[in-house]
C-alpha cells in the first residue's frame, strides 16, 4: 500500500518531526518489552517476526507505521482547534488523507451526520481532546458494512452494491496524548471479515440480531453517509439468514 499509493497514505507538517520521533521512541521501547516473541531490537533496526525494519532513513512516523498493524495519526492543537498534522494512513475507511490533512476535527467530521462544525458532538470531541492526559489513554470501536474486504478503501461511492459477499469492517481506535510534544496520537487498527464468520461465534445469534437492530435504526442521513441507501434491506436479509 505504501509504495502503490505513496501520495495518498502519507502526509506530515515539517514541524511535527519531534512528535514523530516521540512516537517511534515509544514503540521501540514498548514492543520488544511486551511482545518479545515478535519484536527484537537490533541496533539501528527492529526485527519484526525475524524481518529487519530500519529505524532511520525515513520520516519517524512512517518508520513507526512499519512496526505495527495500526495506522498512525498525529493531532495537534492550534488556533483552529485540533488538526490532522501528520499521518501514515494505509487503510482508510471511506475518507482521503489528502482531503483531510491540515484540517481541524470539526471539518474532518463534517460529512458525519450530527458531527459537523458547531454541533454538540463536535464540541464534545474537542473537549475530550483538550482534557486527555498522557497517563490515561482512550479506546473506542467503530464498525461498518462493506461489499468487499479490501483494507485500502479511501472512498465510498454514493451507494454500495453488494455482490456474493458482505464484510463487517471494524476499527479499533485509541487516543493518547504524547507526554513531550503534547500532540495526540490516534491509532486505527482495521479488521475485515465476511459476515458469515459471525456464525463461528458462540453468541452468533445475538451478534447478528444486534447488527440488524443497528442497521434498522439508521435514519436517511446516516444511511446516505454509510453508502447504504437502498442496500440496507439486502444486508439485513443476509444477517437474518445467520
Amino acid at each position: 500500500i505504501e509504495s502503490a499509493h505513496a501520495n495518498e497514505v502519507w502526509a506530515a507538517e515539517p514541524e511535527t518531526i519531534d512528535a514523530q520521533s516521540e512516537v517511534l521512541a515509544l514503540l521501540v521501547e514498548h514492543l520488544p518489552r511486551h511482545f518479545p516473541e515478535i519484536y527484537r531490537s537490533d541496533g539501528a533496526a527492529m526485527r519484526v517476526a525475524g524481518q529487519a525494519v530500519p529505524l532511520d532513513g525515513d520520516a519517524p512516523l512512517k518508520v513507526a507505521s512499519r512496526l505495527v498493524q495500526e495506522d498512525l495519526v498525529l493531532m495537534r492543537r492550534g488556533e483552529i482547534g485540533w488538526r490532522l498534522a501528520a499521518a501514515s494512513l494505509c487503510f482508510p475507511s471511506g475518507w482521503n488523507l489528502t482531503e483531510k490533512f491540515g484540517r481541524p476535527i470539526h471539518e474532518i467530521h463534517a460529512p458525519v451526520p450530527a458531527f459537523g462544525p458547531h454541533t454538540r458532538n463536535a464540541e464534545l470531541i474537542a473537549r475530550m481532546f483538550d482534557n486527555l492526559k498522557p497517563e490515561t489513554g482512550m479506546l473506542r470501536w467503530n464498525w461498518s458494512i462493506h461489499p468487499a474486504g479490501t483494507l485500502f478503501r479511501p472512498a465510498i461511492p454514493g451507494m454500495l452494491v453488494f455482490g456474493p459477499q458482505t464484510f463487517l469492517r471494524v476499527e479499533r481506535q485509541t487516543l493518547r496524548r504524547l507526554p513531550q510534544s503534547g500532540d495526540i496520537l490516534f491509532t486505527i487498527r482495521i479488521y475485515a471479515e465476511p459476515i458469515e464468520a459471525i456464525a463461528r461465534q458462540a453468541n452468533a445469534r445475538e451478534i447478528a440480531a444486534g447488527l440488524v437492530g443497528h442497521l434498522q435504526a439508521l435514519d436517511a442521513s446516516q444511511l446516505d453517509y454509510k453508502g447504504m441507501t437502498g442496500a440496507r434491506d439486502e444486508v439485513v436479509r443476509r444477517l437474518e439468514a445467520l
